[in-house]
């Protein structure tokens, strides 16, 4: 049997890709073909994709979106300010084949650094990529970089307030109870058709207000990615954006991803005038009870060790920094 790795576009392997992501042991859509082409139609310039296919015979065992730059440094096609978690997709059964062809290919190429930020704490990148380099004697380090916390769903509304801290869920329905009595309001998604701009717009204005660094962090360039990114997921029945409104007006929003069983709470806003009355808290917590009424499994509130994450039942689970030096 002959182990080959070739060059790909997005075109070429976009199918296959698809099809092995749902094998994969990291299986986001922070590794999909179209959040990385989202991305790359962005903000590509300055740098070269290498989008590699790692084949036995005709049996696809893995892909690798990478790509190079300018300082000599080889890592994943992609942002980490944008991008939650990284990953090679592989199969799990293809993992102990893929590796190896992997970084003997790479061996061959000219770069310095090998940066892979962003890994899930149960990605076999973690397990398998260290042994290899080692014995090729490159340095390699392996660093904890944030926590992206995660909650468990149970069956139930009911159940999901009973596992909470109690004096989480005492605040919790103290605030909803506070809300009720104190304003007209709903909940509600926004539709996913031709008045998703406007929503979006909205939102950025909500995103803008609550937080000054968030201000900062909503470039021009950024805010064309996440109209992008909205446009793309939504066509693929993955994205979600709730707006909390009090007295007919939208005080609070977030966007979650919905893939597989998980929500994942991607980015959120809210009018300061209203933090009074907890609207981010709340509109975030009716997310979380929309996500167990579609019987979704876990509420992922992805990267940040925010305090909120935690008063709704957020555990931290680890990501990772991987380097390779030679």
């Amino acid at each position: 049997m002959t182990v080959s790795v070739r060059q790909e576009s997005f075109d070429s392997v976009w199918e296959r890709w698809e099809e092995i992501l749902p094998l994969s042991a990291t299986n986001t859509v922070f590794v999909s073909p179209w959040w990385h082409k989202t991305w790359w139609d962005n903000f590509g310039e300055g740098s070269d994709s290498l989008i590699l296919s790692v084949s036995e015979d005709s049996e696809l065992l893995g892909i690798a979106p990478l790509m190079t730059s300018r300082n000599g440094t080889l890592t994943f096609l992609g942002d980490k300010d944008l991008s939650d978690y990284f990953d090679f997709v592989v199969p799990r059964e293809s993992e102990e084949r893929f590796y190896p062809a992997l970084l003997e290919y790479l061996s061959e190429l000219d770069w310095t650094n090998l940066d892979l930020p962003s890994l899930p704490s149960g990605s076999p990148t973690l397990e398998r990529l260290p042994k290899l380099a080692h014995a090729k004697g490159w340095e390699i380090s392996v660093e904890e970089e944030e926590t992206t916390p995660k909650a468990e769903l149970p069956g139930s509304w009911d159940e999901f307030l009973a596992g909470l801290r109690k004096k989480d869920r005492h605040e919790l329905r103290r605030k909803l109870r506070r809300l009720d009595r104190e304003s007209e309001n709903r909940q509600y998604a926004a539709a996913n058709g031709d008045s998703l701009d406007g929503s979006m717009r909205e939102f950025f204005t909500l995103l803008r207000a609550s937080r000054e660094d968030k201000n900062e962090f909503l470039t021009p360039d950024r805010e064309k990615f996440f109209l992008d990114m909205a446009h793309e997921l939504a066509s693929r029945d993955q994205f979600r954006l709730y707006f909390l409104e009090v007295d007919g007006e939208n005080v609070a929003a977030c966007i979650c991803f919905d893939y597989g069983d998980d929500f994942l709470l991607y980015n959120s806003g809210y009018e300061p005038d209203y933090s009074r009355l907890s609207v981010g808290l709340i509109n975030k917590a009716l997310s979380i009870r929309t996500a167990i009424e579609e019987n979704r499994k876990v509420f992922n509130f992805l990267k940040g060790n925010e305090r909120y994450k935690y008063n709704l039942g957020g555990r931290d689970e680890a990501v990772f920094h991987m380097s390779v030096t030679r």
